[in-house]
């Protein structure tokens, strides 16, 4: 049993077997299709067009909800566990599915917060395939935080607005619309809230974006700018491009450069380096 669950923990947080490529990819492509349902659900369409989406989105529902009960069995700290960040965003997924019968109108507002099950892949640089650099890992983050800033609050608004002001907020392409230009500062104000909720939210919106994209960009600009003074050094483990000029082992994976020669002389004010063949 000890043996089980240690392999069923190990494969749900593995993205570089097969097998654990394999389920994270799908959870991955579920969350997305989740997604795209709700957003499909704010259009007009046919009755059982809509039947078939709901039971769909059930069905990734019930996996959600198995997928929670593995990680909370198969983890050793389950209180700490069920109060990690990523615990609560899975909770989040899953609550309106065991709530569903309740009469409580914040419920919906959860399932838009299933998008945010994709942060745990931003931590690991295999899922991304060519993304293998620290700084094209930290720009990824930062689209992904932006796009998810933007998705996350757009189903929001929507679920807020649309009951109250249907005219306006026909769609989840009018709220997508209207955030994108709050966070831009546009504003032209063709699109506005007129719940005090909605109006909340705008404001929780940019103070988001506020937060979060600036430092992220902040994270990267120092990277590029310890990145100036690195040289080519392709690392025959890892592939790693840039090391530091005095470095004898890969950063990254800890694999020895051999065969680099630091020339000592400077040409045209720029140092030269080689490698020997």
């Amino acid at each position: 049993m000890l043996l089980l669950r240690k392999k069923t923990a190990f494969y749900l947080t593995d993205l570089e077997t097969p097998v654990g490529k394999a389920i994270n990819l799908t959870i991955a492509g579920l969350v997305l299709l989740s997604s795209v349902i709700f957003v499909a659900e704010t259009y007009t369409i046919p009755n059982a067009v809509r039947f078939e989406l709901n039971i769909l989105d059930t069905v990734i529902l019930i996996i959600f909800a198995v997928e929670y009960a593995l990680r909370l069995w198969s983890t050793d700290n389950k209180i700490k566990y069920i109060f990690s960040f990523y615990s609560i965003i899975d909770l989040m997924a899953i609550l309106p599915f065991f709530l569903g019968t309740a009469d409580i109108s914040f419920i919906r507002l959860l399932r838009w917060f299933r998008i945010l099950r994709l942060v745990r892949f931003l931590d690991k640089k295999s899922f991304f395939g060519k993304i293998n650099t620290a700084d094209g890992l930290i720009f990824g983050r930062i689209l992904f935080t932006l796009f998810t800033i933007i998705f996350v609050y757009s189903g929001l608004i929507y679920q807020v607005e649309h009951p109250v002001n249907p005219k306006v907020f026909r769609t989840f392409l009018d709220a997508f619309y209207f955030s994108i230009v709050t966070m831009t500062t546009v504003g032209f104000g063709d699109v506005t809230p007129i719940s005090e909720l909605g109006r909340l939210l705008t404001v929780s919106m940019i103070l988001t974006g506020i937060a979060l994209i600036p430092w992220q960009v902040g994270d990267l600009i120092k990277r590029l700018v310890k990145s100036v003074n690195q040289v080519e050094t392709l690392c025959p483990g890892c592939g790693l491009a840039f090391h530091d000029a005095d470095a004898k082992f890969c950063k990254a994976c800890g694999t020895k450069l051999s065969g680099v020669k630091i020339d000592s002389g400077i040409e045209g004010g720029v140092s030269t380096y080689s490698l020997d063949k």
